[in-house]
C-alpha cells in the first residue's frame, strides 16, 4: 500500500491512498461543524507513517466496523476515509453495493461566507437543482450552462463585478443575499431549476446574535426572517438556517422546504436522531469525513431513508479527484449529491456519474 501527501483544492496537505492499484483521497472543509470528528488525531506526517504500515485485511469496509476500526484507531477522518475510499474503488466502487438509482446534482452557482474572504454574502452558496431534467447528463449540462449564463446576469446589478469565484468555483458578487435570490428567483424558471440556500448561519452567529452587514437578529427573528425567505423566493432546499446547536429553533423552520442539517448533524446518527425527536429537519447532508466511516455513512444514510429523511451527499470545499461520493450516491441510491459545477474536483465527481449513466443504460 503506497500513501502520499498530496494537496486538495484549496492548495493544503490531505493524504491519498494507493490500495492494490486503486486511489482514494480525502477532501478537507472550510466550513466545519464544531462537533465533526478531527482531521488528524495527531498531525499529516505521523498518519501517513502510521498509514504506511498497517496490514490492513481485504474485509467488507460496510458490514466490518470493527476490524477497520481496531487497525485505524489511532488515525483521524482524513486518513481513515482515504484508504476507505481507496479500499471502496478497489471493491468495484457502486458495483460493490446494491443500490442502481442516480442522484439530482444540486449546484452551487453563487456563493460567500467562509468560501470567500471579505465576501459581502453572510450565505455561504446559493443552489439550483434541476427539476425537469430527463438524465443525469442532461441535468448536468443544464447547471454549467445555467453557471455561465448567471455569469452574465450578475454585470448588471453589481457594476464592480470582477468575475471572483468562491474556493467552490461558485460567483461571488457584490451584492447582498436577497438581491442574490431575486436573480435566481427571476431566471430559475428559464432553466426549470428549484433554488436552495447554504445559510452555514454559525458563521455569523456571535454573542447570541445573527449578525449581518446591516442588520442583527435575535433566534426568534432569524427563524421569522428565514420563514419569510422560503415564502418569498419559493425555497425548495434550506441548509443551517440557525446555530449548530439549535435542535429546538430548526423544529420552527417551514418544512414545505428541505430543512438541511449538516453542522447541526455532522453525520452522526446520534445527532440526527435528536432532530427527528424534534421534528428539526427533514433532510441532511452526509459527508464521509465529518465521521470518518464508510460503515457509518452506510448507516446514517439507511436510517435516515427509512424513516422519511432526505439524506444528500456533499463535497468539501477543499476537493480532490476522487469521485466515491458519487459511487456512494448511487449504490447506497441517496436522492441528492451536492459537488458543486464548477472546477476540475466537481467536474470529475459529475462526469463520474455519467460514466455510470452510460453503463447502467447499457445493462
Amino acid at each position: 500500500m503506497q500513501v502520499n501527501k498530496i494537496k486538495n483544492s484549496r492548495g493544503e496537505d490531505t493524504v491519498e491512498v494507493n490500495y492494490n492499484g486503486f486511489r482514494g483521497s480525502a477532501p478537507g472543509g472550510k466550513s466545519k461543524g464544531i462537533y465533526e470528528a478531527k482531521d488528524f488525531l495527531t498531525n499529516i506526517d505521523d498518519e501517513i507513517s502510521q498509514l504506511k504500515e498497517l496490514n490492513v485485511p481485504d474485509v467488507n469496509i460496510f458490514d466490518d466496523f470493527e476490524k477497520i476500526d481496531n487497525i485505524t484507531n489511532n488515525l483521524g477522518s482524513t486518513a481513515r476515509i482515504a484508504l476507505e475510499f481507496a479500499m471502496f474503488q478497489y471493491k468495484g466502487g457502486y458495483k460493490f453495493l446494491d443500490g442502481r438509482k442516480l442522484p439530482r446534482p444540486l449546484g452551487n452557482v453563487i456563493g460567500g461566507g467562509m468560501h470567500k474572504d471579505n465576501s459581502n454574502l453572510e450565505f455561504q452558496e446559493f443552489l439550483i437543482i434541476p427539476n425537469k431534467a430527463k438524465t443525469l447528463k442532461e441535468a448536468v449540462e443544464n447547471n454549467l450552462k445555467f453557471h455561465a449564463f448567471i455569469h452574465d446576469k450578475l454585470k448588471k446589478p453589481d457594476k464592480n463585478f470582477n468575475d471572483e469565484k468562491t474556493d467552490e468555483g461558485a460567483w461571488s458578487p457584490n451584492l447582498n443575499n436577497e438581491d442574490v435570490l431575486k436573480l435566481l428567483k427571476k431566471y430559475s424558471g428559464k432553466f426549470k431549476f428549484k433554488i436552495g440556500v447554504d445559510m452555514a448561519a454559525s458563521s455569523f452567529f456571535k454573542n447570541n446574535l445573527y449578525k449581518y452587514k446591516d442588520k442583527e437578529l435575535t433566534k426568534d427573528e432569524q427563524i421569522d426572517y428565514i420563514n419569510k425567505l422560503i415564502k418569498k423566493y419559493d425555497l425548495y432546499y434550506v441548509e443551517d438556517p440557525l446555530n449548530q446547536d439549535d435542535f429546538l429553533g430548526f423544529a420552527y423552520i417551514n418544512k414545505k422546504a428541505l430543512v438541511v442539517g449538516d453542522d447541526l448533524i455532522v453525520t452522526n446518527i446520534e445527532r440526527l436522531k435528536r432532530a427527528m425527536h424534534l421534528n428539526a429537519v427533514n433532510a441532511l447532508i452526509v459527508k464521509p469525513n465529518q465521521c470518518g466511516s464508510l460503515f457509518k455513512v452506510k448507516e446514517i444514510v439507511e436510517y435516515a431513508k427509512k424513516n422519511n429523511i432526505i439524506p444528500i451527499i456533499s463535497h468539501r470545499s477543499g476537493e480532490t479527484m476522487d469521485a466515491s461520493i458519487s459511487h456512494l450516491a448511487v449504490g447506497l441510491e441517496i436522492p441528492i449529491i451536492k459537488t458543486g459545477i464548477f472546477g476540475k474536483e466537481r467536474e470529475y465527481k459529475l462526469n463520474e456519474l455519467i460514466k455510470i449513466e452510460k453503463e447502467l443504460s447499457l445493462k
